[in-house]
């Protein structure tokens, strides 16, 4: 069974931590150690960041978090939709559908009016009611990213 749930539980923070220290973290300079701590501030009941796992049966294979803040040049945009991670083994399989489609619920359900993100990739969002808001520079690596904009 695939489900999408609010995760508050800290015994998921290894394994976000080793995909989030992988994918971004050893690239921007983190240690494992602020990753780690970055990430169990999402995790709790009220109030941003909330994070949100994809788990098959009771084993987290994906996750996304909801923020206040995710681009440093941006500060004047938020909320936003920021560490959408399928595990690389669950990768090409749809479960990345069931975690996008579940986003504008659990953002509503938190009252929010709109979201943002900020991504390299193009024509996937947009199937998820998304609008391509432009091209940004992130100063991150790659610099040039697509920003899109969701309103819920």
């Amino acid at each position: 069974m695939i489900k999408v749930e609010r995760i508050t539980d800290p015994r998921h923070l290894d394994r976000m931590t080793a995909w989030m220290h992988a994918w971004w973290g050893e690239r921007e300079g983190y240690s494992a150690e602020a990753v780690r701590c970055y990430l169990s501030h999402g995790l709790k009941a009220e109030g941003l960041p909330q994070t949100f796992g994809l788990f098959l049966d009771d084993e987290l294979i994906g996750m996304y978090q909801i923020t206040m803040s995710d681009l440093f040049v941006r500060p004047d945009l938020y909320p936003w939709l920021a560490n959408v991670f399928i595990d690389a083994k669950y990768r090409g399989c749809g479960y990345g559908h069931t975690l996008l489609l579940s986003v504008a619920e659990n953002a509503k359900m938190l009252g929010l009016r709109e979201l943002f993100l900020f991504t390299t990739l193009t024509g996937i969002y947009e199937r998820y009611g998304w609008n391509h808001a432009g091209e940004i520079d992130t100063f991150l690596q790659p610099r040039i990213q697509q920003l899109y904009r969701l309103a819920l």
